[in-house]
């Protein structure tokens, strides 16, 4: 069961007393009596316990550093969005099968930017050049930003930055629900909030200190209520025993709200889906087991496919007749649930 996230140590860069932001989360930390450290770079925090490598993801999962991005340019994003943009880097969660994993590496620390401002004047910039074209931006492509929001603020800035840009659109993805701060921000339909969701048998093996189904479906029609665009990631899709009944449920469960809690004027055309299967590489699989040496997560490779991906590594995906009976699946549901969705893809 997730818990509103509070640090057991925070660290922090020098530079961020520059700013207003990184004064205030300092401050509020040293009042709260948790330890805090200054750290020369973030890439260089010493402290966090590491017995092994179990230890050292659990510690670094709760661990705050507060940074300023230096960086003056976004990553790409596609094919979802044209850029990245970076507000929080990891979560606190320990979800057993995270890509994060392997990008991240053995500490996953939280990371939070205190200079807001400069993120967004990127921002704007870009829009700017991108001109007359709508220019997309993810606020979740390396992170979850929700957890963190209660300190930062940073999302509902963020929000409200994009409903004031006629040319720019925002979309994150969370597992968490400590959306009501977010529920009155002035969002002008430009920002996309969406949800990922799993089963309960999923949810429950596999995503650590995450929020049940159940309380990532009523964040959802929360959500709904304040008028965002909304979106729900199922993912990554696990083949089981029960499979077919497990995500039956839960697309039922998701309709039932989204009905009870939609403004008036709305339809599932409005809704966005996103549908993606269990996949690994090898050097996640190794990642995983040093990290979760007890794991059940299915990844013997004699059982999957192996495909070439685009960054020309390879992944062992489900078996082509398995995808198929997937996809099919999963296509009937949303036509059956959500039958005026935009199914942005399945993989």
């Amino acid at each position: 069961m997730a818990k509103e996230f509070i640090p057991t140590r925070v660290f922090y860069e020098p530079g961020v007393l520059d700013y207003p932001l990184g004064k205030t989360l300092v401050q509020h930390f040293r009042q709260l009596e948790i330890p805090i450290t200054p750290t020369t770079s973030h890439n260089r925090v010493i402290g966090i316990p590491s017995k092994n490598a179990t230890e050292a993801f659990r510690e670094a999962k709760r661990t705050l550093v507060i940074g300023v991005r230096r960086s003056k340019t976004f990553q790409s994003c596609k094919p979802s969005a044209h850029y990245q943009l970076p507000l929080v880097t990891s979560c606190p969660g320990m979800c057993e099968y995270c890509y994060l994993a392997t990008t991240l590496g053995k500490k996953p620390y939280v990371r939070v930017y205190v200079n807001l401002e400069e993120i967004l004047d990127i921002a704007s910039k870009l829009i700017q050049e991108r001109l007359p074209e709508i220019t997309q931006f993810e606020g979740a492509a390396t992170s979850d930003p929700l957890p963190v929001e209660h300190y930062t603020g940073a999302l509902k800035q963020t929000i409200e930055f994009f409903g004031q840009e006629p040319n720019g659109r925002f979309r994150f993805v969370t597992k968490y629900t400590e959306v009501d701060s977010l529920l009155d921000a002035q969002h002008e339909g430009h920002t996309r909030f969406r949800f990922s969701l799993n089963c309960d048998e999923v949810v429950h093996k596999f995503e650590h200190l995450t929020p049940s189904p159940e309380d990532r479906i009523i964040a959802a029609g929360k959500v709904l209520n304040a008028e965002y665009p909304l979106g729900f990631i199922i993912a990554p899709i696990f083949r089981f025993h029960g499979w077919k009944e497990a995500y039956r449920r839960l697309l039922e469960r998701s309709a039932d709200e989204l009905a009870k809690r939609a403004p008036s004027g709305w339809s599932s055309d409005q809704l966005t889906l996103e549908f993606i299967s269990h996949r690994f590489t090898l050097k996640a699989k190794a990642n995983i087991l040093t990290v979760f040496p007890n794991s059940s997560l299915p990844m013997a490779e004699d059982e999957r496919k192996f495909k070439y991906g685009q960054f020309g590594y390879g992944k062992y995906i489900y078996k082509q007749e398995e995808m198929e009976e997937l996809r099919e699946f999963f296509q009937e549901q949303a036509k059956c649930y959500f039958p005026l969705a935009h199914v942005e893809y399945f993989i």
